[in-house]
């Protein structure tokens, strides 16, 4: 596939100005395709509100929070409260895009409406988690409350293309994340709300994928570079919570986000689909950044399948145990 820039000279002609006045058709086309395909759905509908009961406080038939009270498994509790937290920090996503993006246009109507299907995810998730009792109420909100304070500040919101490429694979690492947690949870009905939730983050990753497709024809280069850096460097947003490190840990043993994972049903989907590592006709930066992107792929699937052996591994271990 031969992609070429237009005239405007240089890599540097280009501005986040310019690349987003030249993208408003693509955000307007996708923005109406993504309208007509997604369906509204009422969070509350998910909620097994008859399992729920008052926590005391105010309450004096208020009934204390015991672990035992959920069916959740022990590592769909861990995820569920990272996929939460994660989403409860949409107030600084959307001051990231909105000042990136903007709120006028097609880009701010984007802004506007992502943010506001977003918002559904962290209502439904707090609600399940307290009807079902889950988790302990208390350090939820704690938790709450120290990651929010802390704010967020994203990794590349320096470049309107690094930040397209980011949230095309990170709208899909969170489908991914809340598919692989309603499997592992233990209960259908986390089950089935979580895989409502992931039908929406789908359907956000295909609108940034197609944006960064769009990207790739105007400005080969650049978005090459982006995309080099972001997968490289790349993150998830929940990595400043209280905890992360060993939550990441137990979720990656646990078989709901890993090496494996990241690279075979994240990255590489967005990658073959746009056929990133076939593009040709670029210049030398651009090349360079190509061939590091190919390079960086191979080493993390080495690296993948080295993860994959020590978790077989233990696996056995566990069975042998398990067995006497």
């Amino acid at each position: 596939m031969t992609l070429t820039s237009p005239h405007l000279g240089s890599s540097e002609a280009w501005t986040d100005a310019r690349l987003l006045y030249a993208l408003e058709e693509v955000v307007e086309k996708e923005l109406n395709r993504h309208l007509k395909v997604a369906k509204d759905w009422m969070p509350h509908e998910y909620v097994p509100w008859s399992d729920a009961r008052n926590f005391p406080g105010f309450f004096e038939d208020g009934t204390v929070w015991e672990p035992e009270q959920s069916k959740v498994t022990d590592i769909g509790k861990i995820a569920l409260v990272v996929n939460l937290l994660t989403e409860d920090n949409l107030p600084s996503y959307h001051h990231e895009i909105a000042s990136l993006f903007g709120r006028d246009g097609a880009w701010g109507t984007w802004v506007h409406r992502w943010t506001a299907e977003e918002g559904r995810h962290g209502i439904v998730m707090r609600d399940y988690l307290l009807a079902s009792r889950a988790v302990d109420p208390d350090k939820l909100e704690q938790f709450r409350m120290t990651h929010m304070a802390e704010g967020f500040e994203s990794d590349n919101r320096h470049s309107m293309l690094h930040s397209v490429a980011y949230v095309a694979f990170q709208e899909l690492a969170t489908r991914v994340s809340h598919r692989n947690t309603g499997h592992q949870s233990g209960d259908p009905v986390c089950d089935r709300m979580l895989a409502r939730i992931a039908t929406d983050e789908n359907l956000h990753m295909v609108f940034y994928r197609n944006l960064l497709g769009a990207a790739f024809e105007i400005a080969p280069d650049l978005t090459m570079q982006a995309v080099r850096d972001v997968v490289v460097q790349f993150r998830m947003p929940g990595h400043g919570m209280p905890g992360f490190e060993r939550a990441a840990a137990q979720m990656a043993i646990g078989e709901i986000y890993n090496m494996r994972i990241h690279h075979d049903d994240v990255l590489q989907p967005v990658l073959r689909y746009l056929k990133v590592l076939d593009i040709d006709g670029l210049g030398p930066e651009g090349l360079k950044a190509q061939e590091e992107l190919g390079l960086y792929m191979g080493g993390l699937d080495s690296e993948a399948a080295k993860f994959d052996e020590k978790l077989a591994a233990r696996k056995a271990r566990m069975a042998a145990r398990a067995a006497h």
